[in-house]
């Protein structure tokens, strides 16, 4: 059994993106969010310990001001993160709490990773939030990052952004949920003779040739970014499971090594 070495996976990363938040008249997607709080809760019930990195403070924030597609101009694309977020926090919290699991916030920068001090404080409290077993929920500083001169405080996308934490956190595992339910030779949503792919041990450039594709109004990564992410995670000795937002209590399916998704596994791991 080739995915075996999932069942030993303790410390994961769970990225959920903007477009997988959202319905497909984009509008919040409530179900979706509640049963990922179930998930999240069950894995941490079983001992697991968990991260969700997320994205959709600007998507939900458009929602929420009655914006038809994401802002262009970046003053007021803070703008709409900086409502989005609080509105996004609102909804993780009353679904966690209904499974009486805590959660905290954590925003990030660039500059957090990359100066020491900051990143050992970004450290200590994500060490302390999972020693009590609470979920740290982690999303891009939106209302604040930005490029411009030599001061770089974007990650870019929260692919990226899902892959660092998984890295600096040593996590067993990095699961990216999208809407597809893994990845594809070609774009299922318009070949329906497309092959999904079960395991790979290597990200190459054919792969990242056939990763390349449209993204959502609202959402900023699409499947190239996530095979970027699974590559620096194969780099870290790190598996990546690419699976389906659609229900995500499918997650615990795929930790007990049922064939959820596509899983990214170093050969090291292989069974």
């Amino acid at each position: 059994m080739q995915r075996q070495g999932i069942l030993t996976a303790n410390r994961i990363v769970v990225k959920i993106g903007t477009h997988s938040l959202l319905n497909d008249q984009n509008k919040i997607n409530y179900y979706r969010i509640d049963r990922l709080a179930l998930a999240l809760s069950t894995l941490i019930q079983q001992g697991k310990e968990v991260i969700l990195v997320t994205s959709g403070a600007i998507g939900v924030g458009s929602v929420q001001m009655g914006l038809q597609a994401r802002p262009t101009e970046m003053a007021y694309q803070q703008a709409t993160a900086a409502v989005g977020q609080v509105a996004l926090m609102n909804l993780y919290s009353r679904s966690f709490n209904y499974y009486k699991q805590y959660i905290g916030q954590i925003l990030l920068t660039r500059d957090i990773i990359d100066f020491p001090d900051s990143y050992n404080n970004y450290k200590n409290a994500m060490n302390a939030l999972l020693s009590q077993k609470i979920l740290p929920i982690i999303n891009e500083n939106d209302a604040v990052a930005v490029d411009e001169m030599d001061h770089q405080t974007r990650f870019g996308d929260n692919d990226t952004l899902s892959a660092l934490v998984a890295s600096t956190m040593e996590a067993d595992l990095l699961i990216l949920l999208t809407d597809v339910d893994g990845f594809y030779n070609d774009n299922p949503k318009k070949n329906p003779d497309a092959v999904k792919f079960d395991v790979l041990t290597e990200v190459s450039d054919e792969l990242m040739t056939m990763a390349k594709g449209d993204v959502s109004a609202f959402s900023t990564g699409g499947m190239e970014t996530k095979l970027i992410a699974a590559s620096e995670a194969l780099k870290e000795g790190q598996m990546t499971a690419i699976m389906s937002s659609e229900d995500p209590m499918q997650i615990i399916e795929l930790m007990q090594g049922e064939e959820i998704g596509t899983l990214f596994m170093p050969e090291s791991l292989l069974k």
